[in-house]
């Protein structure tokens, strides 16, 4: 292949990029800001001289720095990584239809719009008959309107028997869980309608309120597809990342996303599994996907499904994905493949030919307080060893070699550990033995030891995949 990329990120996704780029035989440029200057991802490369490959910028998030470098190093296209400009669809329009145009490496910027909007994508999920969360499609503006579908909703709830049933009341225009208010009676409806309505016009310049069930007692699934350019569409499985932070950051994951020796479902798990494929696909066919992405879902107690979003980008937990799958016997490599295909190749396989086996888990070690909601830790590392097995693989942008100051301007997390075995039992006895032989020290500024969250998910190991 022949090109040059730029790589527009940090830390383990940019060494993962770079991998992926050395393996496809292609050239790259990294970026970095100075609190990033120890980070592996520069430290592996060069930041001076004649060859430099390592330039520094003031913000990960400064279109004009990224493209004038891109363009002063004569890239021909940008990989976003994770977060920053992934899903970035006014980013990713700018990048290919500028002068000098670049490949953005990912979706094509209109499918980043349409899917990028979870209220556009809710509504054509219904017309295609896909399972949302119960609720509205669009802004509503109306009180009375607004009241009539909060009791409906209610009583689709009684319906089913659940004893204490509530509505979300969420801003339209809001994002990152602003504009959220939970309503159990309808007698509170219009007082908490109107608070929320108020709100969203100061923050947001709109006042337009979305309403929808409260769902408690449920797994968050996804399903990893794969799409390129000519019109092909696979997937890789499932993976459940139900174990998450109290800020909604996953911890553990896990392939696949059910698995019977982890619990008694009240279900099929097998059929839901194939279930939330196939509608993943019918989607992806329906807006002509064409690049790597996750379609993300939440499963009831009961098996229900219900789509809730669609990531139009790479995502951290790839790989748990590509641990239980085999093309020739070999794993695939999904950010080799992501890049590959957004340069225009065709994906060269079937779904025939990926055969899925076995179980895979992934860890994020991060520096944390979990006991504190997740609050994190700011230090130094002054040891960090990770252990190495035949049936693991490590992404992390710390060196070991030397100390590593914890930037406070990102969040700490430290690596990402991946595990497999021929069962999910196997897997997680797997898991515990990687956490039990980490090693990292390191102190604050007040000499106080190092604060991570290595207990925490050795003791969520058992809750994989449970209700």
């Amino acid at each position: 292949m022949q090109g040059k990329v730029l790589i527009a990120n940090r830390g383990e996704i940019a060494i993962r990029i770079m991998n992926a780029c050395k393996d496809l035989g292609l050239d790259y440029v990294v970026v970095y800001t100075d609190a990033d200057r120890d980070s592996r991802h520069v430290r592996l490369n060069r930041t001076g001289g004649r060859d430099k490959n390592a330039w520094r910028v003031v913000s990960y998030t400064d279109p004009n720095d990224i493209l004038a470098i891109a363009d002063h190093t004569l890239c021909t296209a940008i990989h976003p990584g994770y977060g920053f400009f992934s899903e970035d669809y006014r980013f990713a329009r700018r990048v290919t239809i500028r002068d000098r145009p670049l490949t953005f490496i990912g979706p094509s910027w209109e499918v980043i719009k349409d899917l990028g909007d979870k209220i556009n994508t809710k509504r054509v999920a219904n017309k295609l008959k896909i399972p949302t969360i119960p609720g509205t499609d669009s802004p509503i503006y109306n009180e009375m309107e607004a009241e009539e579908i909060a009791q409906h909703l209610f009583d689709i709830q009684l319906d089913q028997g659940i004893t204490d049933p509530s509505i979300l009341v969420k801003a339209a225009a809001g994002g990152g869980g602003m504009g959220i208010e939970e309503v159990h009676r309808v007698e509170q409806f219009r007082r908490v309608y109107r608070q929320v309505q108020n709100y969203a016009k100061r923050q947001f310049g709109d006042g337009g309120v979305l309403i929808e069930q409260c769902l408690r007692d449920f797994n968050h699934l996804e399903v990893q597809l794969v799409c390129s350019r000519h019109n092909e569409r696979v997937h890789f499985s499932s993976r459940n990342c139900t174990i998450q932070s109290t800020g909604r950051q996953k911890r553990i994951e896990a392939a696949p996303g059910f698995d019977d020796s982890c619990f008694a479902y009240d279900f099929d798990a097998k059929a839901v599994l194939d279930k939330i494929v196939k509608y993943s696909l019918k989607l992806a066919n329906h807006v002509r996907y064409d690049n790597v992405g996750t379609w993300e879902w939440i499963v009831s107690r009961t098996g229900q499904p219900y789509l809730l979003e669609v990531n139009t980008r790479i995502q951290v937990e790839n790989d748990v994905s590509a641990r239980i799958s085999y093309i020739n016997d070999q794993h695939p490599n999904l950010i080799r493949e992501q890049i590959r295909l957004a340069l225009g190749e065709p994906i060269g396989y079937s779904q025939k030919n990926i055969k899925f086996r076995g179980a895979s888990i992934e860890l994020r070690i991060v520096a944390e307080n979990p006991q504190r909601d997740f609050a994190p830790w700011i230090g130094t590392i002054t040891r960090f060893d990770l252990p190495r097995f035949d049936w693991s693989a490590t992404y992390t942008h710390v060196p070991s070699d030397r100390p590593y100051p914890i930037p406070s301007e990102y969040d700490p997390n430290l690596a990402l550990a991946l595990v497999w075995g021929d069962s999910m039992d196997e897997a997680k006895q797997r898991a515990l033995e990687f956490i039990n032989q980490t090693v990292i020290e390191g102190q604050d500024s007040t000499g106080g030891e190092i604060l991570t969250n290595l207990d925490y998910l050795r003791n969520h190991l058992d809750q994989l995949l449970t209700f």
